[in-house]
């Protein structure tokens, strides 16, 4: 039994939840009973235990289990009586104060779900990201590719790709051996002393004043120059800080790319080298990336847009939930990349702002999707599986993989829904093209 819904703020509420006496002592004895038949205790055989023992035994546990039942029944109920569409889990605490005759009594606190209220989609304004892939981004990537498989050759020294030209000295996209030992005010510090120390000029890895010193200099040289660390150094014993270096070229090699030829196309799974099917192989594997960048561009601007035409308040209660769920993943995330973070707090709030976007869209999505039919069909899930298993060797053991498993299938069903949101938003909003080049496509991959 329950009293009438109370309403404490725009989405509280409050129901009193009162349980008859006498239901709770008869569901406990049955139960007791129950137990009875397995109980055991010194001097009695299993099943002969005294019910007085029993109920000394399990009797508070068995209560507090009773309880917990027909009050989250009593609660339902209500719930269901009164359509109240409870957001999360109540909070329920006796109720103060001296209850009825023959009652016991629980306060229950909770949230309700908002009305959704989603605004005119006509007004909404989208940007949809568009980039071409030309021969020049197929050559970019050639490069990149040929790069990824470089190997090194001493400088000077006849082989079966040269020598490496004339010029004996260190330049840019040479891979240099070096001793090295630095001082500040004259005193070696902790990490400025190498010896067979190996780096390839140009790719960074060095401060640019060391990889000065470095270029021009041949095997066997030797030079003495300043660095300035900067302030911001990841070595605090030295940010900020001047050192002297002694720097001496030990080894010198230079970088043999591999030529674009047939063997090159075979390299990269071409079976019959034919250099313009892995040009089209290149494009195609580059589209499909840009493809999926720009979805995830256009699907954030049309999950912005949504955000400003939609005003409701957000259950505290779900956001607090997924504020944990968040926290919990980014524990995860650093443990797996090697952090001990064991004994380090993650205080919600840091999470509170992505948790409450992540919750109103949900909220969006879920109405936009019941209101207009917007559920996954299971034609669209199989083309969308059958999209991720076409760059896969074995794209039917993939398609196995997916259709096996409910909850790799859940994830793609949620992929799909989204995308019929997104889609059923475009028909219906103010799009504007954008045109975006395809460096900064890749080099500025939207979040999700």
């Amino acid at each position: 039994m329950a009293t009438a819904v109370e309403t404490l703020g725009k989405l509280e509420r409050r129901l009193t939840i009162a349980v008859p006496l006498a239901d709770v002592r008869v569901e406990v004895e049955k139960r007791l009973k129950v137990r009875a038949r397995t109980a055991k205790a010194p001097g009695f055989r299993p099943g002969k235990v005294p019910m007085k023992m029993v109920a000394a035994q399990y009797g508070y546990q068995v209560e507090t289990e009773v309880l917990n039942d027909q009050v989250g029944r009593a609660f339902g109920a209500a719930a269901n009586e009164n359509k109240l569409r409870v957001a999360g889990y109540p909070n329920i605490v006796p109720k103060e104060g001296a209850a009825p005759e023959g009652q016991v009594q629980f306060e229950a606190t909770f949230e309700i779900y908002p009305e959704i209220s989603i605004g005119d989609l006509t007004t909404a304004e989208v940007t949809q990201v568009k980039t071409v892939v030309s021969d020049v981004e197929i050559d970019k990537t050639i490069d990149i590719l040929r790069k990824q498989r470089v190997h090194f050759h001493v400088k000077g020294q006849a082989g079966e790709h040269g020598d490496g030209g004339a010029d004996l000295s260190a330049q840019s996209g040479d891979r240099a051996t070096v001793d090295f030992v630095g001082t500040i005010d004259g005193v070696e510090f902790q990490g400025g002393k190498a010896q067979a120390f190996e780096f390839v000029l140009g790719e960074g890895r060095m401060l640019p004043e060391f990889e000065a010193a470095t270029i021009g200099l041949k095997v066997g040289e030797s030079k003495v120059f300043s660095m300035a660390f900067p302030a911001d150094y990841h070595g605090k014993d030295v940010a900020g800080k001047t050192a002297e270096f002694t720097l001496k070229l030990v080894n010198l090699e230079w970088a043999h790319l591999p030529a674009v030829d047939a063997e090159f196309a075979k390299m990269l799974g071409v079976e019959d080298g034919d250099l313009a099917k892995m040009r089209t192989d290149i494009k195609e594997n580059l589209e499909r990336e840009v493809g999926g960048r720009v979805k995830s561009q256009t699907k954030n601007s049309v999950m912005d847009a949504l955000l400003k035409i939609s005003e409701f308040d957000v259950p505290k209660v779900l956001i607090n939930q997924d504020s944990e769920r968040l926290a919990e993943m980014t524990r995860q995330d650093m443990e797996q990349r090697g952090m001990n973070v064991k004994d380090v707090p993650f205080p919600l709030e840091m999470f509170h702002a992505q948790a409450e976007r992540r919750v109103r869209l949900g909220l969006i999505l879920a109405e936009l999707v019941k209101t207009n039919s917007l559920k996954a069909t299971f034609e669209q899930v199989e083309a969308q599986v059958a999209d991720f298993a076409k760059s896969y060797e074995d794209p039917k053991q993939v398609m196995r993989y997916y259709f096996n498993d409910r909850n790799r299938l859940a994830e793609v069903e949620a992929l799909v829904l989204e995308e019929n949101v997104v889609n059923f938003v475009l028909g219906k909003a103010k799009v504007s093209d954008k045109v975006v080049s395809f460096d900064d496509l890749m080099g500025n991959q939207a979040q999700a």
